[in-house]
């Protein structure tokens, strides 16, 4: 083996579908180069297994660029693995040693159901999204950018909520599957501009009424989801979400 190269044992959780039970099971995966991303390592090894005729491993992926957050993977027992602030799609096997043995699981929540193998069925985030409406806009020509007063430390606070890409490393992190960190990064996107207030009240009381509606924890403010959130989306979102929760009931 190179010096370059890699030896590595995989453990991978393996489940045909939502109902059959799964396990582990586990494959060497040989001259794994350290700039290979993770993703391009599980490929390597699904080419070794139909080159075998055995069944390779499903997992989710999209854009590989670390936006779609579709590459949704539990590794040695961290959303996205060891690095913080990085998608599975952006972590390199450089962040791995040669002989190491590397346990990549789906994530484990009861609002999402496995699939099969690594992919879960992530649509009750979709139907959350759905549950928060619309933006009512003025029709007719846009306004200029300039023409809608926003303060800076707002708009940045609602960059920084909508950069959130979905993945539900939050829910996978917390120990109560909570999709707080989730809605509320939706919420204080809105919440936080001028173009959100018409809806504010309806958005926020519909948006938690689906997650509880789907199955999700409730928030105890463990900080777990923050710490693992590969976008690192602040807990303040939670505090706001709150807020805007009780001021949408009274």
């Amino acid at each position: 083996m190179s010096k370059e190269n890699m030896n590595i044992t995989l453990k991978v959780w393996r489940q045909k579908n939502s109902k059959e039970a799964g396990n582990l099971v586990t494959y060497n995966v040989k001259h794994v180069s350290p700039d290979m991303s993770f993703l391009e390592m599980f490929d390597v090894l699904n080419e070794e297994l139909i080159t075998k005729g055995e069944e390779p491993i499903a997992f989710d992926h999209d854009c590989r660029e670390g936006i779609c957050g579709m590459c949704s993977m539990y590794i040695n027992g961290r959303a996205h693995g060891p690095n913080s602030g990085t998608t599975t799609c952006q972590l390199h096997m450089r962040s791995f040693k040669d002989g190491d043995t590397i346990v990549v699981e789906p994530w484990r929540a009861t609002a999402f159901p496995v699939i099969k193998d690594l992919v879960v069925d992530r649509a009750a985030f979709d139907k959350i999204m759905s549950s928060g409406g619309f933006v009512s806009v003025n029709t007719g020509n846009a306004q200029d950018a300039n023409n809608i007063p926003v303060p800076k430390h707002d708009a940045d606070d609602a960059f920084a909520a909508a950069a959130c890409i979905g993945c539900g490393a939050c829910v996978a992190a917390c120990k109560n599957a909570s999709a707080m960190l989730f809605v509320s990064a939706k919420v204080s996107q809105y919440a936080l501009l001028p173009q959100g207030n018409v809806e504010a009240r309806n958005r926020v009381l519909n948006m938690v009424k689906t997650m509880d509606e789907a199955g999700f924890g409730n928030c105890t403010n463990t900080g777990s989801c923050e710490a693992e959130c590969p976008k690192e989306i602040s807990l303040e979102n939670i505090a706001r979400m709150n807020r805007e929760f009780l001021k949408a009931q009274l």
